[in-house]
């Protein structure tokens, strides 16, 4: 819940700290910002917009498709990596609808977390995704409404990557937990439905992208394979980047040239990486 973890909250406008009031979260200067009945609260600035924010179509296939189980085994493997370290708060940034935040707040019983996602579907479901967790809306790109130093353990997976503001509200042993897919990840399914495709030097550009924040502390590739329908494997497509480049109809024409159920490889990485001083 919001209350749980409105203390390490600040307001988007000015920077001050948040505290609840009423159906609200209000700063010293007067911001305020409404709790939505669905227990998350909007903290974009009034110039933000959504953008490429997830829809209620794409938030619905992501939900239906990871309650199946088909990400279980990395679920588990990240809140596994995240327990270790002991984290009394996790920020989940670009959350989604909280559910690997989920498993790792089941993992890390002392542990309280936040889910932050530009998308308001999203938090509507990352509000109620676990009783020890509150969600909020709030852009990756821009300053994050957390105090410095906030979080012990920052959590990213398939979401862009803020390195300056990461580094800034971990405190000084703090770790980035990230998850990319590899080049691996879907296998002959991305050339045969024309989805986008993997870059074969993601795991490089991520490293690039995070140095002089942060240090590579640990890093383990998973492979798996699931066996998905023909409906599975359109969640599954709707729930990512290609469900704005592959039109609904010719996905379906596609599949039908493919077999039902089919193979898919499931393939990431999960990397750990240190604050730097």
């Amino acid at each position: 819940m919001l209350a749980d973890v409105v203390h390490h909250l600040v307001c988007p406008v000015c920077g001050s700290d948040l505290d609840l009031a009423d159906r609200g979260l209000r700063c010293p200067a007067g911001h305020t910002f409404d709790i939505a009945r669905q227990g998350y609260a909007n903290l974009l600035p009034g110039n933000a917009r959504p953008g490429t924010a997830d829809t209620p179509e794409m938030v619905r296939a992501r939900d239906d498709f990871l309650c199946a189980g088909h990400f279980a085994g990395l679920a588990d493997r990240l809140a596994w990596d995240v327990s270790r370290a002991g984290p009394s708060f996790v920020l989940d940034a670009g959350a989604g609808t909280g559910y690997y935040l989920s498993r790792i707040l089941d993992r890390s019983p002392d542990s309280t977390g936040l889910a932050l996602d530009i998308s308001k579907h999203a938090a509507r479901r990352a509000a109620k995704a676990h009783p020890r967790a509150g969600a909020v809306v709030a852009d990756l790109w821009r300053p994050l409404p957390l105090r410095d130093g906030a979080a012990d353990t920052v959590v990213n997976v398939f979401a862009p990557r803020n390195a300056a503001e990461f580094h800034r509200v971990l405190r000084d042993d703090g770790l980035l937990f990230t998850v990319t897919p590899s080049p691996r990840h879907l296998g002959p399914l991305v050339e045969a439905l024309g989805l986008l495709t993997i870059d074969e030097r993601k795991t490089e550009r991520t490293d690039a992208a995070l140095a002089g924040y942060f240090k590579l502390d640990s890093r383990r590739e998973i492979d798996t394979q699931a066996e998905l329908t023909h409906d599975e494997v359109t969640t599954l497509v709707g729930m990512g980047p290609s469900a704005h480049h592959v039109a609904a109809e010719l996905l379906a024409e596609r599949l039908e040239r493919v077999p039902d159920p089919l193979p898919v490889p499931l393939s990431f990485v999960l990397s750990g990486y240190r604050r730097l001083e």
